[in-house]
């Protein structure tokens, strides 16, 4: 069986699925917000735009908030390209409150 076209997967799982990839998360949630924008600036009108993901990594160990936070934006830079207009982010390495 072939998957969907990344266009037409929801966009929740292909964050999470790229983001598991990249940094081999010990926990990772992705919650979908753009209810919250609902005709805002950036509101597609997919339902699908707006995001927070929270992701505990020991590769965050020892970096910076900045490189965290670089480190999922080049995991998610195709689809912060195309199909996410903004995205909140909360990392630490395992043992960081």
């Amino acid at each position: 069986m072939t998957q969907p076209s990344t266009a037409t997967r929801p966009v929740a799982d292909l964050i999470a699925e790229r983001l598991t990839a990249a940094l081999s998360p010990t926990h990772l949630a992705v919650v979908n917000e753009s209810h919250h924008h609902a005709g805002h600036m950036g509101d597609d009108g997919t339902g699908e735009s707006h995001f927070a993901v929270e992701v505990e990594s020991a590769a965050f160990a020892g970096l910076s908030r900045v490189a965290r936070q670089r480190l999922v934006n080049d995991a998610l830079a195709e689809l912060l390209a195309t199909r996410i207009h903004a995205l909140t982010m909360r990392t630490r390495a395992p043992g960081e409150a």
